[in-house]
């Protein structure tokens, strides 16, 4: 019989030498991992005295030393579409169109030169010199013309093929006031959970639902019909296992979409340490990261549930930050104070001071609740089964979209 090969020693494990007690071996091991740390921090220390001396080592080692994360990894299908099911950035998209519709135009003013030049090859050289030192301003003055609309925030890059689509979700005119109606599965007891949804959502009427033997078990198409005829823009519906909520579906008024989330780790506020109190002020929303076409969708969805005139005294926001497809939401209430003796100045991108602001501080205080939600099922119309057609399911979450980790939805 063939030996076994024997595995060598990482740098870790080797000892200066081989024993048998097993006492002596951990002592040996301690001794070592000492040693090593203190190793590391002598480098670390010493690394540090360079560095104040020469500030330079610093920034070259933190612009060398920048972590790789998922996030930076992310990849992106190399498909020229617009369609929900496709991972592409709606902002490199649309700069790309822009690139090429600059140049089809660069293309076109060439060759309208090229006729001038045979049609006018008659006239004398001075006019030629002429023509040719005008020409070339106006094409740059016309292939400048579309710069402007690069610098517009991301939900105004929404692709034409989802206002196609959703006419009433995206449409020109200004969005109404939200009024929502919020609701729970047949017999539900997050009566509680309903209750702090009602206050992170305003203008929210909170009905719960019953299958009593002498109620009517309204299905959520007629509660969407029923909230359409009382001017509401929006039914929300929670759901929930073993007395947790685990779902919640947004259904936009009158015609959908509907969208439907899990939600998972859901804190209420009072188990928060150091939370606060919210009260009845417009909040301020923010839409984190949300770049491709079907993020676009989930957070004009959101949007609307939000009156667009925040009460800027009531000092909340709510944060709806988009991370690997799932939306951690959060609510806070911000302040701004006095920054003390032991803290530092504000850091702008540049690694310094912003000016004006040199003695203020902000701070944030929690409210709750606190959960996250992941998308898995946009339908056209109202509910699941309210839409009809082929194109009834817009997109829907699959267990094989989380086999490629770099590649995200949101």
């Amino acid at each position: 019989m063939g030996s076994k090969r024997v595995k060598p020693l990482s740098s870790k494990a080797a000892l200066p030498f081989k024993t048998g007690n097993k006492f002596r071996r951990q002592d040996l091991h301690v001794k070592q991992k000492k040693a090593r740390d203190t190793e590391r921090r002598d480098e670390r220390f010493k690394r540090k005295r360079e560095e104040d001396r020469d500030p330079e080592l610093r920034r070259e080692r933190l612009a060398k030393n920048v972590p790789i994360t998922i996030d930076k990894k992310r990849v992106w299908d190399e498909v020229d579409g617009d369609d929900l099911g496709i991972s592409v950035d709606v902002e490199q998209l649309k700069r790309r169109r822009i690139e090429e519709a600059e140049a089809a135009e660069q293309e076109a003013l060439q060759d309208e030169e090229e006729k001038e030049d045979d049609v006018d090859s008659m006239l004398d050289s001075d006019s030629e010199s002429e023509e040719d030192e005008e020409e070339p301003k106006s094409a740059r003055q016309r292939a400048s013309s579309n710069a402007p609309s690069t610098t517009s925030t991301n939900l105004d890059l929404t692709p034409s093929s989802l206002a196609l689509k959703f006419p009433t979700l995206f449409s020109d005119e200004p969005p109404p006031v939200p009024k929502i109606l919020l609701t729970t599965s047949l017999n539900s007891t997050l009566h509680r959970e309903a209750h702090l949804l009602c206050t992170l959502f305003p203008n929210t009427t909170y009905i719960p639902r019953s299958s009593h033997r002498y109620g009517h078990k309204f299905s959520l198409r007629e509660i969407s019909k029923f909230a359409t005829n009382r001017s509401y823009t929006t039914v929300i519906l929670l759901k929930e296992d073993q007395k947790k909520p685990t779902g919640l579906t947004i259904v936009h008024l009158p015609e959908g979409p509907t969208c439907h989330f899990s939600i998972a780790n859901w804190v209420e506020g009072k188990k928060l340490p150091g939370h606060g109190n919210p009260t009845n002020h417009y909040p301020e929303l923010i839409l984190n990261n949300f770049r491709t076409p079907l993020g676009l969708l989930t957070a004009r969805i959101f949007l609307t549930l939000f009156p667009p005139q925040p009460e800027l005294q009531g000092r909340q926001v709510v944060t709806l930050h988009n991370q690997r497809d799932y939306i951690f939401v959060r609510r806070h209430r911000y302040v701004f104070r006095e920054k003390k003796e032991t803290e530092k100045s504000v850091i702008g991108p540049d690694g310094k001071p912003v000016k004006g602001v040199e003695e203020i501080r902000a701070g944030l205080q929690e409210l709750g609740p606190r959960f996250t939600l992941k998308l898995r099922r946009v339908d056209k119309g109202v509910g699941r089964a309210g839409s009809d057609g082929p194109d009834k399911v817009q997109w829907e979450w699959k267990a094989g979209m989380e086999k490629k980790r770099t590649r995200f939805n949101l």
